[in-house]
Protein backbone atom coordinates (compact mmCIF):
# COMPACT_ATOMS: atom_id res chain seq x y z
CA UNK A 1 0.00 0.00 0.00
CA UNK A 2 3.04 2.29 0.21
CA UNK A 3 2.87 3.12 -3.51
CA UNK A 4 -0.82 3.96 -3.39
CA UNK A 5 -2.01 7.48 -2.74
CA UNK A 6 -4.73 7.58 -0.12
CA UNK A 7 -6.67 10.83 0.07
CA UNK A 8 -9.06 11.76 2.78
CA UNK A 9 -10.16 14.88 0.92
CA UNK A 10 -10.94 14.90 -2.78
CA UNK A 11 -8.97 17.49 -4.73
CA UNK A 12 -10.41 18.71 -8.03
CA UNK A 13 -8.52 17.14 -10.93
CA UNK A 14 -6.69 19.57 -13.15
CA UNK A 15 -7.67 19.29 -16.81
CA UNK A 16 -4.84 18.05 -19.01
CA UNK A 17 -5.04 20.98 -21.43
CA UNK A 18 -4.45 23.44 -18.59
CA UNK A 19 -1.58 21.35 -17.25
CA UNK A 20 0.06 21.23 -20.66
CA UNK A 21 -0.46 24.97 -21.12
CA UNK A 22 1.08 25.77 -17.74
CA UNK A 23 4.03 23.52 -18.51
CA UNK A 24 4.53 25.17 -21.92
CA UNK A 25 4.52 28.63 -20.34
CA UNK A 26 7.10 27.58 -17.78
CA UNK A 27 9.31 25.98 -20.44
CA UNK A 28 9.14 29.10 -22.62
CA UNK A 29 9.90 31.41 -19.69
CA UNK A 30 13.02 29.42 -18.84
CA UNK A 31 14.18 28.38 -22.32
CA UNK A 32 14.12 31.79 -24.02
CA UNK A 33 16.50 33.56 -21.59
CA UNK A 34 18.80 30.54 -21.43
CA UNK A 35 19.06 30.37 -25.22
CA UNK A 36 19.57 34.11 -25.58
CA UNK A 37 22.16 34.44 -22.82
CA UNK A 38 23.92 31.09 -22.92
CA UNK A 39 26.46 30.52 -25.67
CA UNK A 40 27.92 27.12 -26.47
CA UNK A 41 26.79 24.55 -23.92
CA UNK A 42 26.19 27.18 -21.26
CA UNK A 43 22.49 27.33 -22.19
CA UNK A 44 21.97 23.89 -20.61
CA UNK A 45 23.31 24.98 -17.22
CA UNK A 46 21.44 28.27 -17.43
CA UNK A 47 18.21 26.46 -18.30
CA UNK A 48 18.59 24.06 -15.36
CA UNK A 49 19.33 26.96 -12.99
CA UNK A 50 16.31 28.93 -14.22
CA UNK A 51 14.17 25.78 -14.08
CA UNK A 52 15.18 25.23 -10.46
CA UNK A 53 14.40 28.84 -9.57
CA UNK A 54 11.06 29.02 -11.39
CA UNK A 55 9.76 25.55 -10.54
CA UNK A 56 11.15 25.00 -7.03
CA UNK A 57 12.01 28.25 -5.28
CA UNK A 58 9.14 30.28 -6.75
CA UNK A 59 6.67 27.47 -6.07
CA UNK A 60 7.64 27.18 -2.41
CA UNK A 61 7.35 30.94 -1.97
CA UNK A 62 4.18 31.36 -4.04
CA UNK A 63 1.65 28.91 -2.56
CA UNK A 64 2.45 26.06 -4.94
CA UNK A 65 2.27 28.05 -8.16
CA UNK A 66 4.86 28.77 -10.81
CA UNK A 67 4.20 31.42 -13.46
CA UNK A 68 2.54 28.92 -15.79
CA UNK A 69 0.43 27.36 -13.06
CA UNK A 70 -0.62 30.81 -11.86
CA UNK A 71 -1.70 31.74 -15.40
CA UNK A 72 -3.72 28.52 -15.70
CA UNK A 73 -5.12 28.49 -12.13
CA UNK A 74 -3.30 25.37 -10.96
CA UNK A 75 -1.12 24.54 -8.00
CA UNK A 76 0.96 21.66 -6.71
CA UNK A 77 0.08 20.18 -3.32
CA UNK A 78 1.09 17.33 -1.08
CA UNK A 79 -2.28 15.60 -0.68
CA UNK A 80 -1.27 13.47 2.30
CA UNK A 81 -0.52 16.43 4.52
CA UNK A 82 -2.68 18.99 2.67
CA UNK A 83 0.22 21.43 2.34
CA UNK A 84 2.46 22.88 -0.32
CA UNK A 85 5.38 20.44 -0.86
CA UNK A 86 8.79 21.34 0.50
CA UNK A 87 11.98 21.87 -1.46
CA UNK A 88 13.08 18.21 -1.47
CA UNK A 89 9.87 16.77 -3.02
CA UNK A 90 9.80 19.62 -5.52
CA UNK A 91 13.42 18.99 -6.44
CA UNK A 92 12.64 15.29 -7.05
CA UNK A 93 9.65 16.25 -9.14
CA UNK A 94 11.33 18.95 -11.18
CA UNK A 95 14.59 17.05 -11.75
CA UNK A 96 12.68 14.56 -13.87
CA UNK A 97 10.76 17.15 -15.89
CA UNK A 98 13.79 19.45 -16.14
CA UNK A 99 15.99 16.73 -17.63
CA UNK A 100 13.24 15.86 -20.11
CA UNK A 101 12.99 19.51 -21.11
CA UNK A 102 16.76 19.81 -21.48
CA UNK A 103 16.79 16.86 -23.87
CA UNK A 104 14.11 18.51 -26.00
CA UNK A 105 15.97 21.83 -25.87
CA UNK A 106 19.20 20.16 -27.01
CA UNK A 107 17.31 18.54 -29.86
CA UNK A 108 15.85 21.89 -30.93
CA UNK A 109 19.18 23.69 -30.73
CA UNK A 110 20.90 21.00 -32.82
CA UNK A 111 18.08 20.79 -35.35
CA UNK A 112 19.31 19.79 -38.79
CA UNK A 113 18.15 17.45 -41.54
CA UNK A 114 20.84 14.92 -40.63
CA UNK A 115 20.30 14.95 -36.84
CA UNK A 116 17.59 12.59 -35.63
CA UNK A 117 18.03 13.43 -31.93
CA UNK A 118 14.88 15.57 -31.98
CA UNK A 119 12.86 12.45 -32.77
CA UNK A 120 14.01 10.57 -29.66
CA UNK A 121 14.55 13.53 -27.30
CA UNK A 122 10.91 13.83 -26.15
CA UNK A 123 10.56 10.13 -25.30
CA UNK A 124 11.57 10.40 -21.59
CA UNK A 125 9.18 13.31 -21.03
CA UNK A 126 6.38 11.55 -22.93
CA UNK A 127 6.82 8.37 -20.89
CA UNK A 128 6.82 10.41 -17.68
CA UNK A 129 3.65 12.29 -18.58
CA UNK A 130 1.86 9.27 -20.03
CA UNK A 131 1.18 8.12 -16.48
CA UNK A 132 -1.09 11.16 -16.02
CA UNK A 133 -3.09 10.28 -19.12
CA UNK A 134 -3.64 6.71 -17.97
CA UNK A 135 -4.46 7.55 -14.34
CA UNK A 136 -8.12 8.55 -14.46
CA UNK A 137 -8.49 8.91 -10.70
CA UNK A 138 -5.71 11.30 -9.63
CA UNK A 139 -4.05 12.30 -12.94
CA UNK A 140 -0.58 11.79 -11.47
CA UNK A 141 2.41 11.65 -13.79
CA UNK A 142 5.46 9.61 -12.81
CA UNK A 143 7.19 12.65 -11.32
CA UNK A 144 4.07 13.33 -9.22
CA UNK A 145 4.02 9.77 -7.93
CA UNK A 146 7.71 9.86 -7.09
CA UNK A 147 7.40 13.10 -5.11
CA UNK A 148 3.88 12.30 -3.79
CA UNK A 149 2.47 15.52 -5.19
CA UNK A 150 -0.71 16.36 -7.01
CA UNK A 151 -1.64 19.12 -9.44
CA UNK A 152 -5.00 20.57 -8.53
CA UNK A 153 -7.21 23.44 -9.62
CA UNK A 154 -7.36 26.66 -7.69
CA UNK A 155 -10.06 29.27 -7.56
CA UNK A 156 -10.24 31.21 -10.74
CA UNK A 157 -7.66 33.97 -10.86
CA UNK A 158 -5.87 35.11 -14.00
CA UNK A 159 -7.47 32.34 -16.14
CA UNK A 160 -5.27 32.60 -19.22
CA UNK A 161 -7.04 29.59 -20.75
CA UNK A 162 -10.43 31.33 -20.61
CA UNK A 163 -8.98 34.58 -21.96
CA UNK A 164 -7.39 32.69 -24.83
CA UNK A 165 -10.65 30.89 -25.65
CA UNK A 166 -12.50 34.23 -25.60
CA UNK A 167 -9.89 35.76 -27.92
CA UNK A 168 -10.25 32.85 -30.40
CA UNK A 169 -14.05 33.14 -30.32
CA UNK A 170 -13.85 36.87 -31.04
CA UNK A 171 -11.41 36.26 -33.89
CA UNK A 172 -13.70 33.64 -35.41
CA UNK A 173 -16.69 35.97 -35.09
CA UNK A 174 -14.84 38.78 -36.91
CA UNK A 175 -13.74 36.48 -39.74
CA UNK A 176 -17.32 35.49 -40.62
Amino acid sequence: MSGQLVLTQRYPNAPMDRRVGAFAIDVAVTALPSLLLGGGGLYILLFLALWFVSRVLVVTANQGQSLGRWAMDLKVVNPRFRIIPGIVPLMKREAITGIGCVLILIGLVNLSPTNGFLLIAPIPLLVDCSFAFTDSKYRQAFHDRLATTLITQTRRGYSLDLKFKKFIAQARHRMK
